[in-house]
């Protein structure tokens, strides 16, 4: 019997990730550290689970507790870490408009703490931890697995908050804590039926879209031939996690799991407007002009899109996936490209018009 201690659910990532880890290995349960404020969701979620997946029952635990308190909140952190064999670390603000106070308090903070229960677990074999292709910043050109401090800028609280995070797991890492690190880029909904969880990112986009007529006018910043937009399906990410998660050499191993080759801004444009049947006019602007139209509220509500997501659109990174293609080689686990199933994102909005785009805090 083995037991993890999974944070991020009842999250978008963490949602699908817990039932892929409980499915890969019949003896494994979870105890899953919530929030108080989400434990009817989770509780809900929990029931959709083995009600979908019978081979679930009683194998996902509940507890209560905040990465933001110390021992994270729980009443017998180290009963619970004397149980434990894995730690998935998933939980975090994904949110680009997030506070400084904030950000640090959960990203940063808060993966000290679970650093922390994890030196104090006498069984663990491995702490896993889901950072971000974005610890990058607006680093120039490659960004590889091996990289971290580069001198890079960040665009918001939420890059930097989880380079901070990242830093604290290395150290833990070259300290001799087990550990692995998964490197997602921007995550969207599920490959093929388009599903997720929130709108945020790309669907500020496609939403933008869709609000217009046949002829869409689409805001193009600087060159929109150079700058990439590197985007991958959730289903991709928690098949390649939950792999490289089952490997013994991926212990000690930073994996980025991105788009080596993805669309410009200009292939995402054409891309987009062929899912939402719209004709795009390019109204080409400075990328501070558009920024600043965004930061005033009649604007936003107009348009929907938040000024910083301009910043993605103009983004300098392309992100290495060396070790990652080469440790899923053979795996049948592959990415996806954008064109392929932009069109389930697509329909998905259109099927579901009054889903949030608030994330989880």
């Amino acid at each position: 019997m083995s037991t993890i201690l999974f944070t991020g659910f009842p999250g978008f990532l963490g949602s699908a990730l817990l039932p892929s880890l409980l499915a890969s290995d019949r003896s494994r349960t979870a105890t899953c550290l919530v929030q108080r404020k989400y434990t009817d969701l989770a509780s809900r979620r929990v029931r959709e689970l083995e009600a979908a997946h019978p081979d679930l029952g009683g194998r996902i635990r509940l507890v209560e507790g905040d990465l933001t308190l110390p021992d994270l909140g729980l009443e017998s952190a180290d009963e619970i870490g004397r149980q434990l064999d894995e730690i998935y670390h998933v939980a975090a603000v994904y949110d680009l408009e997030v506070s400084r106070e904030v950000g640090v308090a959960v990203n940063v903070e808060g993966t000290r703490r679970v650093i922390d229960l994890a030196r104090r677990c006498p069984s663990l074999r491995r702490l896993h931890h889901v950072s971000t292709c974005y610890v990058s910043g607006r680093h120039p050109g490659s960004f590889e697995e091996t990289d971290l401090k580069v001198g890079q800028s960040f665009n918001n609280n939420y890059e930097e908050t989880k380079y901070l995070a990242e830093i604290e797991v290395r150290k833990a890492m070259e300290d001799g804590l087990p550990t692995t690190i998964y490197r997602p880029a921007i995550v969207v909904g599920d490959s093929d039926t388009g599903a997720t969880a929130k709108y945020d990112g790309i669907y500020y986009v496609i939403r933008f879209l869709l609000r217009q007529p046949r002829v869409a006018v689409m805001p193009i910043i600087e060159d929109p031939t150079r700058a990439r937009v590197t985007l991958v399906p959730r289903d991709f990410v928690v098949r390649a996690i939950t792999h490289l998660a089952g490997l013994e050499a991926s212990a000690g191993r930073v994996y980025q799991l991105a788009d080596p080759y993805p669309p410009t801004v200009e292939e995402l444009v054409e891309i987009l407007a062929t899912a939402t049947r719209r004709r795009p006019v390019r109204v080409r602007l400075p990328g501070r002009v558009v920024r600043l139209a965004l930061e005033r509220r009649l604007v936003r509500r107009i348009t929907g899109i938040p000024a910083a997501l301009v910043d993605y659109f103009t983004h300098p990174t392309i992100y290495g996936t060396t070790r990652a293609r080469a440790d899923l080689e053979g795996s049948g686990i592959a990415l996806p490209v954008f064109r392929s199933y932009a069109e389930s994102l697509v329909s998905f909005v259109i099927d579901n018009p009054d889903l949030e785009s608030e994330a989880m805090i």
